[in-house]
């Protein structure tokens, strides 16, 4: 799972941002929404791939924040998975190390982020895109051996603001938090109760919905689709493991 900065590639770019937040963490949103704003309005695509990424690297410094200790674990889980061209580590870290001071302004962030999945008010949204996000906040989460009950609650916040409905987060819990083995059932959102000809067309439903070509029709990202993949295995995996049940019995 790896979602890719490339469009921050231009040092001219991070400067001018980062200039323009300073050094204080207070109003670090404000500064780096108007400055992208001014910067790109011309522009809306880049606009709106610099507003993900900067909101991503926010999001997840204050992901890391949630449980009220930023370890080390955390910080190269989220270099594991954010892709950044090597010549902006610095700056980068910058952002992201000034986000991580506290978790204060994170429903901002989120906010920004899932106004770029916006069906009508008060829908629910289960937006692929904002569900790769929550994958990669959940690798953070349990990069230090477990997620921590406020981190829970982080997440649970971010899915609400996401438009992720209950049952939607609970799938994609139970894809990392799981700690009698993951549930297959939960995974693909069927009951053990369910005939298995109605487990394999939800199974098959949510493969579809999961496709490459899909999501790009969507207008997911290519840098998020390394997520889906990993999702996808986990769909594969639950389903060859409720085929096996159901022959064993």
């Amino acid at each position: 799972m790896i979602f890719d900065f490339s469009c921050l590639q231009i040092s001219s770019l991070w400067e001018r941002l980062l200039g323009a937040i300073g050094d204080a963490a207070g109003n670090v949103l404000s500064r780096v929404v108007e400055t992208i704003r001014t910067m790109f309005e011309g522009d809306p695509e880049t606009r709106r791939k610099v507003s993900f990424s900067v909101a991503i690297i926010a999001l997840s410094a204050k992901m890391a924040k949630a449980d009220g200790i930023v370890t080390e674990a955390e910080v190269q889980a989220f270099q594991q998975i954010f892709d950044f061209p090597d010549e902006e580590a610095r700056n980068v870290a910058r952002l992201y190390n000034l986000a991580r001071q506290d978790v204060a302004g994170y429903e901002a962030y989120a906010m920004k982020l899932a106004a770029l999945c916006s069906p009508g008010a008060g829908e629910a949204c289960n937006c692929p895109m904002l569900e790769n996000v929550v994958d990669g906040l959940f690798h953070i989460a349990k990069a230090d051996g477990l997620v921590h009950e406020k981190e829970l609650v982080f997440l649970g916040r971010i899915a609400e603001i996401f438009r992720i409905d209950e049952a939607h987060f609970r799938r994609i819990m139970a894809r990392h938090v799981h700690l009698d083995g993951a549930d297959p059932y939960l995974i693909l959102g069927v009951s053990p109760q369910d005939d298995f000809a109605k487990i394999r067309k939800q199974y098959r439903l949510l493969v579809s919905e999961h496709h490459p070509d899909r999501l790009i029709a969507r207008g997911v990202p290519v840098s998020l689709h390394a997520a889906a993949n990993e999702r996808m295995a986990a769909l594969n995996a639950a389903y060859s493991a409720i085929e096996k049940e159901r022959r064993a019995a």
